[in-house]
């Protein structure tokens, strides 16, 4: 009898290292599952994306939605020529000022951000608040919309890493000359790595539209899980490629 309760309890003393090497394992394997599970949802999302700029008609050779195109290209102009002026605060970026199911784009996604370097494809949505930044990365409302054009800087904002993906996370890798590509409803528009500054959250300034330049830039929390300064990447327009 005591034989068979030592063999229990030696079997017992042998479980807990298992069950501690599993629960070890299972720590290093969830953030490559959730960021495997977010890579494949942000796939689904671009496909669905992608379904809506097919044109109605085979064969047609216009651009999708053009009407919302130049309702975005005016707004883009009244802010290069009004300077920008309720960009005032962080309040300011937060809330989309456009509807976009009401051009006929479903939905508050208005294009995908993807850099090779950094080997990561996130929606843009429109409105830098907390819900529309855990689902991807967010357009600041009050800056130019993301379809290129002189006089225009589109600022995107993404955590630097969250608990389901990497996002900014390794936006230090970027350097200059480095390309970014973003896919709105019309085209895709490739951009260089130009300029990489670091900021106070209080200089707005440094995000304003610069004078004949056609800009997307990145900004993010920094350092690395502290949030009193942002890293910026100024990024050029180099080329564009219309989607068909």
């Amino acid at each position: 009898m005591k034989n068979k309760q030592e063999q229990k309890r030696g079997k017992g003393y042998l479980l807990i290292p298992v069950l501690m090497f599993l629960c070890g394992l299972a720590v290093l394997i969830y953030p490559f599952y959730t960021d495997w599970l977010y890579r494949e949802d942000v796939r689904e999302q671009k496909g669905q994306f992608d379904r809506q700029l097919q044109p109605e008609v085979p064969g047609k050779e216009a651009l999708p939605f053009e009407e919302l195109y130049q309702e975005l290209k005016q707004r883009n102009e009244a802010l290069y020529l009004e300077k920008q002026k309720n960009l005032t605060d962080p309040w300011a970026y937060e809330q989309p000022d456009i509807n976009l199911t009401e051009y006929g784009l479903e939905g508050n996604t208005i294009g995908f951000l993807s850099i090779p370097k950094m080997e990561i494809e996130l929606p843009i949505l429109l409105g830098a608040n907390q819900e529309n930044m855990a689902l991807g990365a967010v357009h600041l409302t009050e800056t130019s919309y993301p379809i290129g054009g002189e006089n225009t800087n589109c600022v995107i904002a993404a955590h630097r890493g969250y608990s389901e993906t990497a996002m900014f996370r390794d936006i230090e890798a970027l350097e200059i000359g480095d390309e970014i590509h973003i896919e709105n409803f019309r085209e895709t528009l490739t951009y260089e790595v130009a300029e990489i500054r670091v900021i106070d959250p209080t200089d707005i300034d440094q995000l304003l539209i610069q004078e004949g330049r056609d800009l997307v830039t990145l900004i993010t929390c920094h350092p690395y899980r502290h949030n009193y300064q942002r890293y910026v990447v100024f990024c050029e327009r180099i080329f564009q490629e219309t989607i068909k």
